[in-house]
């Protein structure tokens, strides 16, 4: 999939007023006799109205399907055990966060502007989505399920529950008889937007974007990718300048989707978070901490803020600028601190070690 930049424009208005001097000729009677008249004339160039683009909250690119401008986010939990890969929907989700679980990562893949048929494998809930995904207001939130505690947290929570349980047929759930189960649940978005809730609304922008007329800021500098130690998996994203994305690699393996595509965006942002120390470990995503931002081939270092699970992270590079990103899909790895190993420009990925 290749991401092109597309500006955020807004509404332009242009009222123009010419005078001008029409000069007619005419010829009549002989050739020796030629006649020219002056004609003045003001021609009025009427109110024009550019219309603006409209864009898809959750990438900032310009909405080619008016249908899908009022659909609410929706929020897949994807397993990302190696029994799990490749997995399906990948390369279409708007955003992905990757979280920390026990003793590996699980995905929450957020569609919005496009769906997958069918999405998964999918898998069970945790008890720091709630805080994480919250600020997408209401999402439908589609899991496997999950013990007794997770399960009732999230019921009573803002998320609307897609688990297994409940819409288990209208959503089109389906075990894969290529797979063996737990890593084989699957679904359709399709069908499980038509369960959306009365009153169910499109999530708002959870990220600032570039316009074609936004400079490069001074605190950004050129990157070759970066590496992430996440828990039991070993993340790795490599700029690619020929697709301006960076493309992933999971334990030095490039990691594909069910079509064998590799997954690539333009944006890719670290947050570095706490863990509580338990055995199912639950990220702290109210706060604030450093966070890396990998966009357009460069690095920008600063800090998240957040301080209700219904705001979005603000990001603010080290001048206190609001970060942009580039408008397409992002990539946001929720991380503990000091596991990230920026990769410079013209370094060798393999001389740059994990932390």
């Amino acid at each position: 999939m290749n991401t092109r930049l597309y500006p955020n424009k807004s509404l332009l208005r242009v009222s123009l007023c010419v005078g001008s001097l029409l000069i007619v000729g005419a010829c009549g009677g002989s050739s020796s006799t030629t006649q020219s008249s002056i004609v003045e004339t003001t021609t009025t160039v009427t109110e024009t109205t550019v219309p603006a683009v409209v864009v898809n909250p959750l990438t900032g690119l310009p909405n080619i399907d008016p249908s899908t401008l009022n659909r609410p986010a929706m929020v897949v939990k994807i397993d990302n055990h190696p029994s799990a890969r490749p997995q399906m929907g990948i390369n279409q989700a708007d955003i992905i966060f990757e979280e920390n679980v026990e003793k590996l990562t699980r995905l929450a893949a957020v569609f919005q502007s496009e769906g997958s048929d069918p999405v998964g494998p999918i898998r069970s809930g945790r008890f720091q989505d709630i805080n994480l995904l919250s600020s997408l207001i209401k999402p439908l939130f589609v899991w496997s399920g999950g013990n007794a505690q997770v399960s009732s947290a999230i019921k009573k929570s803002d998320l609307v529950d897609l688990s297994y349980t409940v819409a288990n047929k209208d959503g089109g759930f389906a075990r894969d008889s290529d797979r063996s189960a737990p890593h084989n649940l699957i679904a359709e978005t399709s069908k499980l937007w038509t369960l959306s809730p009365e009153g169910s609304t499109a999530p708002p922008a959870q990220f600032s974007y570039r316009s074609a007329s936004d400079a490069v800021p001074s605190t950004a500098t050129p990157t070759a990718g970066v590496k992430v130690s996440m828990d039991g998996v070993k993340v790795q994203w490599n700029w690619d300048a020929t697709t301006n994305e960076f493309l992933r690699l999971q334990d030095n393996t490039p990691d594909v989707d069910t079509a064998d595509v590799q997954l690539a965006v333009p944006n890719v942002i670290v947050l570095e978070v706490e863990y509580t120390n338990s055995y199912s470990p639950t990220s702290k995503t109210l706060g604030g901490g450093k966070v890396y931002v990998f966009t357009n081939g460069t690095l920008i270092e600063g800090t998240w803020e957040r301080n209700n699970r219904l705001t979005p992270f603000l990001l603010k590079d080290s001048s206190g600028a609001v970060i942009k990103l580039t408008p397409g899909q992002t990539f946001v790895e929720v991380a503990r601190a000091a596991k990230t190993a920026v990769v410079p420009v013209g370094t060798d990925p393999d001389d740059v070690k994990f932390l």
